[in-house]
């Protein structure tokens, strides 16, 4: 009996250590300091370091102003894999952002990777002109005095 628990616990072990394993290049992007409506497409590259077949299965960012993209494809044992991430630079200020990748990686099976940065205004360019625009000759001005208003304490002393 304790010989069937061994092989049992032999066969588990090395199933579970030949599994497949994600790994990132990096887990935080920063984007540093970039113009609005600049572009704020980044590229994460997601690795199988195991010896099984990786499955992204699926990849959710913390809100709508940043949008994931990624192959549905099985990233084989020790190959790699591009995870497009976007971020709307329309959004000026500081950002912080995280994304949750979940894949079958049966030790990790929820990775989280960030992205921040600080989207600045884009500088506009104006023009300023010294135009003056006199009144027709014509034009008669009239001044009407603005109605009385008895104040609370006028009101009080004619009582």
């Amino acid at each position: 009996m304790k010989k069937i628990f061994a092989g049992l616990f032999l066969t588990a072990s090395f199933a579970f250590a030949t599994a497949q394993t994600i790994s990132f290049d990096k887990t935080t992007f920063d984007y540093g300091t970039v113009k609005a409506g600049s572009e704020g497409h980044r590229m994460f590259t997601v690795k199988n370091t195991g010896d099984k077949p990786l499955i992204i299965s699926k990849v959710q960012a913390s809100c709508g102003c940043t949008t994931p993209e990624w192959s549905q494809e099985p990233i084989m044992p020790g190959k790699t894999a591009q995870l497009k991430v976007g971020y709307d630079t329309k959004i000026v200020g500081p950002f912080a952002k995280i994304i949750e990748v979940y894949s079958n990686d049966p030790a990790s099976s929820r990775s989280v990777i960030n992205i921040k940065g600080t989207v600045e205004p884009a500088v506009t360019a104006t023009v300023a002109t010294d135009v003056a625009v006199a009144a027709p000759a014509s034009a008669e001005l009239s001044a009407k005095p603005a109605p009385a208003t008895a104040t609370k304490a006028e009101r009080k002393r004619t009582k």
